[in-house]
């Protein structure tokens, strides 16, 4: 999940075991399916908070209608063209919020989003870590924070064949052939060394880690400033998922894992620790992108400042980002399981996040943001809003 111009993480499928959505018929791929439906169908929608849904679509809005009328939508086909989108856009930069509800009923219409008809799926969360770091390495700050090497190739395999559009590689150029890229394992003996540039050091190598999962986060410098770190690029290498690694030597339940639970594992087995995180052969990549600024959020996949609670991360094969999302789940709280049941706009994507019904929440900065995020896992539901131009039928 993540933070993302983030192909990784956001986006932490800690184990695959606790909480498993349906299984939707036997395909070679997820297929999308729409079907018209009604906001009396969305539950808990006329007491969700639509004004902070509208200011969250608002910053979508302001990066949507600069990119040109005719430019579709995503991939996803069914959400039009920029030129289809402007005039809601224009609608609700001059909303109030007091009429937020009343803008999304005139302006779009509920469609239930399904992978071939099974319309559960999964949701998880993520957030937004603080990690102490130093420009320069001493005995304290010692784990490197690498920028994108010089080396690394990314490739959109959708520009030499249809058929592949959506997939991506990565690799460096090895007598004149393009190879897989180096992996977590040979990244940590050395395989960087005089390829990347360290941008930050930090404290622990386990931080370090769970910040690549997060796909970016703060740092604070020693003399109190604090950055952001976004996603550069990836090594290109599959993401694995530790924690059922974990299930699978015994060491936690399926009902025990959890961010929180992984990590300290991780803590109190220092000597077996980073060969465990080696499993994970995928390596994040980051970038500087300026100053913490009170009350603006990291910069998602659509280029734009996330907002906590209101912004999701999706596989945005079939899910365009931009684009309002109404989320039936269920989310942790001090008393368990809460129902989370409110609007929300796709602004984030991550290389965890695939399928058609598939989310993941942001919840900002902070201790409560990474205790929720942390422990949710929960199956859901949700309906994407599609202005009412483009669905004549209703």
């Amino acid at each position: 999940m993540c933070v993302r111009g983030i192909m990784v993480a956001a986006l932490l499928v800690l184990a695959g075991c606790a909480a498993e959505p349906p299984v939707p018929p036997a395909a070679e791929e997820p297929e999308a399916q729409l079907r018209v439906a009604r906001f009396a169908d969305l539950q808990g929608w006329t007491t969700d908070d639509h004004a902070a849904a509208l200011r969250a679509f608002k910053i979508s809005c302001a990066a949507l209608v600069k990119r040109e009328s005719d430019a579709a939508l995503g991939r996803a086909g069914w959400a039009g063209t920029v030129a289809d989108w402007r005039e809601p856009c224009i609608a609700a930069d001059r909303t109030e919020p007091a009429a937020a509800r009343d803008f999304f009923e005139t302006w779009f219409v509920p469609m239930a989003l399904t992978d071939r008809g099974v319309a559960d799926g999964l949701f998880t969360g993520y957030f937004e870590p603080l990690l102490r770091a130093a420009r320069e390495p001493n005995g304290v700050y010692h784990v490197p924070l690498h920028g994108r090497p010089g080396d690394l190739i990314a490739v959109d395999l959708g520009a030499f064949a249809e058929d592949l559009d959506g997939r991506r590689i990565a690799g460096r150029v090895a007598d004149g052939r393009l190879v897989p890229y180096y992996s977590r394992a040979e990244i940590e003996a050395g395989a960087l060394d005089g390829r990347a540039p360290a941008l930050f050091w930090v404290a622990d190598p386990v931080d370090k880690f769970f910040l690549e999962i997060q796909g970016s986060g703060q740092v604070e410098l020693p003399d109190g400033e604090r950055l952001r770190v976004g996603y550069a690029e990836q090594n290109g290498r599959p993401y694995r998922a530790i924690g059922r690694d974990l299930i699978e030597m015994g060491e936690l339940r399926r009902d025990e894992v959890s961010l929180q639970s992984i990590r300290a594992w991780l803590r109190a087995n220092p000597g077996r620790a980073q060969a465990l995180m080696n499993k994970n052969p995928s390596y994040v990549f980051f970038r500087e992108t300026g100053p913490v600024v009170a009350g603006a959020g990291p910069v998602g996949a659509q280029g734009v400042p996330l907002t906590a609670g209101r912004s999701i991360a999706v596989d945005r094969r079939f899910v365009p980002l931009g684009v309002p999302v109404w989320v039936e789940t269920t989310a942790p709280s001090p008393a368990g399981e809460a129902p989370l049941r409110r609007l929300m706009v796709a602004q984030d994507t991550g290389g965890a996040i695939r399928g058609v019904v598939r989310g993941d929440v942001f919840w900002g900065d902070g201790k409560e943001a990474e205790q929720i995020a942390g422990h949710m896992r929960a199956i859901g539901r949700w309906f994407v809003l599609v202005p009412r131009g483009l669905v004549p039928s209703a």
